[in-house]
């Protein structure tokens, strides 16, 4: 190798770390931007997909799906998720919130769940809120599952216990507990905890 070759390899190779520090630290300052994020950490940002299972409790219904590949949502699976955690008493679909769909990512991959949620809850209509509040205690008038922010999940083999711990740690937004009626409140509204 002459002196020419030798310092255009020394100026790539001090392109190519100064490329990474700098790739680095704007995946960093991004990832510390996010708001209340705090389950989205650099090797999130990095994974080349995320994938859920879900399993509606009324409806039988199962999905499988990676959700998110090579830095974008995936429209089609996205509808299908809008699609399984629809009203089943009105068959209402709208769309839910990508960031609650994260946050399950997160809980999944925080406590290694490789079973299906069972969604107990996902979306609700006004209409099917407004019933629900009229025969069940600690239903909000004005409910995040109304927008697509909110599920109620249980998942076999792991305890509402330790579903609602790691969902608190995760600090993705509010954590209800039910452990009578069997199930965890997650939502990405504010943090908050009952």
């Amino acid at each position: 190798m002459n002196l020419f070759e030798k310092k255009v390899k020394a100026a790539l190779d001090m392109m190519v770390s100064r490329r990474s520090v700098l790739t680095g630290g704007l995946i960093t300052l991004a990832s510390s931007l996010i708001p209340r994020k705090a389950f989205s950490t650099v090797k999130d940002l990095l994974l080349p997909e995320r994938s859920l299972f879900f399993y509606n409790t009324y409806t039988g219904e199962t999905l499988q799906e990676s959700y998110w590949s090579d830095g974008q949502y995936i429209t089609d699976v996205l509808n299908d998720i809008n699609h399984i955690f629809r009203d089943h008493i009105t068959e209402t679909i709208e769309a839910i919130d990508t960031n609650l769909l994260d946050l399950l990512f997160a809980l999944k991959e925080k406590m290694k769940i490789t079973e299906p949620f069972h969604i107990v809850s996902g979306y609700r209509s006004p209409q099917t809120n407004a019933k629900l509040r009229k025969h069940k205690k600690g239903v909000a008038k004005n409910s995040l599952h109304m927008y697509g922010k909110a599920a109620d999940i249980r998942v076999p083999g792991y305890s509402t216990k330790a579903l609602r711990m790691a969902a608190i740690d995760l600090q993705g937004g509010g954590v209800g507990y039910y452990p009578r009626s069997g199930f965890v409140h997650l939502d990405v509204g504010e943090l908050r905890y009952w």
